[in-house]
């Protein structure tokens, strides 16, 4: 099996992070291919680099399609291009928010996220509604700590996302914690055996689930929304991204004797 697993920024240090947290869970035999794509934001802080990044992110999906990827995993937890990316894959496409917060859902009561900077909280708390998880979320929080910060060597990052946290325990009535960014998958289990309580990490719940799905057969389904994108021309930076007609291979009559 394998999986591709899309960092939509384009910072490789945080690329290379993210697959060895993936690779940690991944089941022996499966292979974690990690990536940034090759246009995009240096990191997606704010809905102008959410869309900036989709188009980047396409064209990794488009290419594990010509590669025969099995599943993909969107490592940004606004999830985003989740809905054009399932258009173009046949396997499964997993988002790492929409991972973590079911998984966190089957192991407590309620749960906190706690993700980056303050301006990304109403991202978080739509993806709880049309995930269906409002009723589990008790709270989104804070630290605002841009997501380069995460990089940085010497960084108080793991500190300030841990006191959080604890606060999020003591003060949202929740049981379970999602951690919001991508960049916060290695202080999972830090902050798991610190603070004594399920932290869920949406690169390996989104990888796990991705496995999972796969090794079910479920692939993404082709009937209505979903189906592939229509054929048509693209103007300007996007000429490129124009699709191909999908062949169609005639299927044989057979008759009936009388």
């Amino acid at each position: 099996m394998r999986i591709k697993i899309i960092n939509p920024n384009t910072t490789w240090s945080m690329t290379e992070k993210i697959g060895a947290c993936a690779r940690a869970v991944a089941r022996p035999g499966t292979e974690v291919v990690a990536v940034s794509p090759a246009m995009g934001p240096a990191s997606i802080e704010s809905h102008y680099d959410e869309a900036l990044a989709v188009p980047g992110l396409l064209q990794e999906i488009a290419a594990g399609e010509r590669d025969g990827v099995d599943g993909y995993v969107i490592a940004c937890f606004g999830d985003p291009g989740l809905k054009p990316a399932r258009e173009l894959a046949r396997g499964p496409v997993v988002g790492i928010a929409e991972a973590a917060m079911h998984l966190a859902s089957m192991v407590g009561a309620r749960f906190s996220v706690v993700t980056t900077l303050g301006r990304t909280m109403g991202q978080a708390w739509h993806l709880a509604e049309i995930y269906g998880m409002q009723r589990f979320c008790a709270n989104v929080r804070a630290c605002e700590l841009p997501v380069l910060e995460l990089e940085v060597p010497g960084s108080n990052a793991r500190e300030r996302i841990t006191d959080e946290c604890r606060r999020a325990l003591a003060e949202d009535g929740c049981d379970t914690l999602v951690l919001g960014c991508a960049g916060m998958a290695d202080l999972c289990e830090h902050i798991s055996q610190t603070l004594g309580v399920p932290v869920i990490d949406g690169v390996a719940a989104a990888t796990s689930m991705v496995e999972s799905l796969v090794l079910l057969g479920l692939r993404t389904s082709k009937h209505g929304e979903l189906a592939r994108p229509l054929p048509k021309a693209m103007a300007g930076a996007l000429a490129g991204f124009a699709l191909p007609p999908v062949a169609v291979v005639p299927t044989a009559r057979i008759s009936r004797a009388a």
